[in-house]
């Protein structure tokens, strides 16, 4: 069996590339540690790569990968790769948005309170001058202070609830979340703009792009409190720095806290040369612990994109740009996943498939179509399919594509579900997605079990007699095989069926063995 290669550009943790080398049916080739121009000489087999920001992913990479299917970005930033190229190449290109988020957020809390209390001035006079006077450091506390949030997504809400738990007054503004979001954290939504103005401290977590860039300019600030503390720990150029120098300068604004810059290295931004500015050279993801989640969920992200289960955080595939929130651009993804996996249970050929959706996710409903083909006709095509072809080729196979719609789930806010009919019958599965892009398959077949789609599974389906838990984690046992994790349910007819995670494959002997278990009535393995 041919192995699908990613090619590693840049330096990641060493998780990451364990997960890479540990799969059977991929080849890592790490290429992190050659010379830019000699990188480009390797990558000609490549199906996907992955890469930081010191790999410039324009017009000499694109001409170097002709087999690519995807780029991973280790990181949240893709200002190095030319998107629209990659799009009319057919590169689906991915992010690792929320690997950092912790990170990012204590560092925001880290310059609030070093800004309301003055501990970096007070830290470079007495280590640095060797002067003892407390006197000069008087701050202020978080406690009852207003504190506004631009952007509540996975970082802003997070700053959200820290902030209140140092019992300030909280306040959002965001348009594009529902106001529910914020008010059942205890946080006030407000749709006016002005009001977060009027707070003691504002610190801002958006995307940078054309609506956002210099979101605050002089004619914000001058709305703003005498006084007004102003964090920024997101992205470079959402408050225009020339305003922030004067209003720092003026002293209207007492603290800025900031992270990130228009122009990085910022080593000759004049900010730096104001007092009452404290800085960090863009360190919001250099915790241990984000770096390695970033190399886990890209290689993770670069697994799924080679194999063609799912292309986690695309940035341009058909939902983007489409009118399509980023919520059902979730569960496309999660469609995707649902197909990839149906096909590799039920191996037989699909005459149907039907799509039913619950809640709100039912207004986007067209949008899900693409990705349940592409996910269930995969395993078989390979890349002779695609978002392109995918509604054409089902047409050519006569496959029947149905879509409806149900009151909302009594179980999720919103449910979908993708039932594919076989040759050999039909099977089904539902999922839904939880707040902060939390993927989940709630049911299959009637079973309703809960669990991630990701790696390597055994669903084995059995009467349900005592012991036949305790014989297939012997089995796996006794071939050095790891549980990940181990779901099961029941049903009205006395039959279970377990969901196993493994760390690594089971041969084909193994999977043998475990269908010789008395009580067994299927098995079926996947790899997502």
């Amino acid at each position: 069996m041919s192995k699908y290669k990613i090619a590693v550009c840049d330096h990641i943790h060493e998780k990451g590339l364990q997960l890479l080398s540990n799969e059977s049916d991929i080849e890592m080739l790490n290429l992190a540690s050659l010379p830019k121009d000699e990188l480009l000489k390797h990558l000609s087999e490549a199906d996907v790569a992955i890469t930081r920001s010191s790999t410039g992913v324009g017009d000499a990479f694109l001409s170097s990968v002709p087999n690519l299917k995807a780029i991973v970005r280790a990181g949240v930033g893709v200002d190095n790769v030319d998107i629209e190229a990659c799009s009319y190449k057919g590169i689906v290109v991915m992010n690792v948005p929320t690997a950092n988020t912790i990170a990012a957020v204590e560092l925001t809390m880290t310059h609030i309170l070093s800004a309301i209390r003055n501990f970096p001035s007070a830290n470079h006079q007495l280590k640095d001058e060797r002067k003892w006077k407390r006197e000069d450091w008087y701050g202020t506390e978080l406690k009852g202070k207003k504190v506004g949030i631009i952007g509540f997504g996975n970082i802003g809400s997070r700053v959200g609830i820290r902030t209140k738990a140092f019992e300030a007054e909280v306040i959002t503004y965001d348009p594009y979340i529902l106001p529910s979001k914020a008010t059942d954290l205890g946080i006030k939504y407000t749709k006016d703009f002005n009001e977060i103005l009027s707070c003691d401290i504002i610190t801002i977590h958006t995307p940078k792009n054309a609506e956002t860039k210099n979101m605050i300019t002089a004619k914000e600030i001058a709305k703003m409190k005498d006084g007004v503390v102003l964090i920024n720990c997101a992205r470079g150029g959402l408050y225009n720095e020339d305003d922030l120098y004067a209003g720092c300068k003026s002293g209207k604004i007492r603290w800025a806290g900031i992270d990130v810059f228009d122009k990085e290295p910022g080593t000759t931004c004049k900010l730096l040369d104001l007092p009452n500015v404290y800085v960090t050279p863009h360190i919001g993801a250099n915790t241990l612990e984000s770096q390695e989640q970033i190399a886990i969920q890209a290689a993770q992200a670069a697994m799924q994109a080679a194999r063609g289960a799912a292309y986690p955080n695309a940035l341009n595939l058909p939902t983007k740009g489409a009118n399509v929130p980023d919520f059902a651009a979730c569960y496309a993804e999660l469609m995707q996943k649902m197909g990839f996996l149906i096909a590799q249970i039920d191996k037989g050929a699909i005459t149907s498939l039907k799509i039913t959706t619950q809640g709100e996710i039912s207004s986007h409903i067209d949008a899900l179509e693409t990705y349940a083909i592409v996910g269930a006709l995969k395993p078989s095509l390979d890349n002779k399919i695609n978002y392109v072809n995918a509604p054409f080729i089902a047409k050519e196979r006569g496959i029947e594509v149905i879509k409806s719609t149900k009151e909302s789930s009594t179980s999720y806010k919103n449910l979908i579900t993708l039932t594919a009919s076989t040759s050999k019958g039909s099977l089904s599965v539902s999922g839904t997605v939880f707040e902060d892009k939390v993927v989940r398959l709630s049911e299959i077949d009637g079973f309703e079990i809960l669990f991630e789609p990701k790696g390597r599974m055994i669903f084995f389906k059995n009467t349900d007699v005592p012991g036949v838990v305790g014989s297939v984690g012997q089995i796996l046992g006794n071939h050095g095989i790891n549980i990940g994790d181990f779901r099961m349910a029941r049903n009205a007819k006395g039959e279970a069926l377990a969901v196993i995670l493994i760390d690594e494959e089971a041969p084909k002997s193994v999977m043998e063995e475990i269908s010789k278990i008395p009580a067994c009535i299927s098995l079926n393995a996947a790899v997502i």
